[in-house]
């Protein structure tokens, strides 16, 4: 049970990170631009990060729903192992 728990959290991490660090690296980019031209625009550190983070699910989210799909597919298929 301890390993299944892992392998969730293991998955979680796996696909949250690409869009969390396309974001991450956006937003840092976004706020030394407006740092260094003193634009304070809300918008302008909203809109490049709604961008590539939606790029990346884009890009990735056949990925992302295989791997969702490998672990459903192992849960139901040892269901009676975990039991026991």
């Amino acid at each position: 049970m301890e390993a299944l728990a892992r392998d969730a959290l293991w998955l979680v991490l796996l696909i949250a990170v690409p869009p969390l660090a396309a974001g991450l690296a956006v937003a840092f980019a976004v706020s030394l631009f407006q740092a260094a031209t003193q634009i304070l625009e809300p918008t302008l550190s909203l809109v490049p990060k709604l961008i590539v983070v939606t790029l990346v699910l884009a890009l990735l989210g056949a990925w992302m729903g295989g791997q969702l799909a490998d672990f459903a597919r192992m849960l139901l298929t040892d269901f009676p192992a975990l039991l026991e």
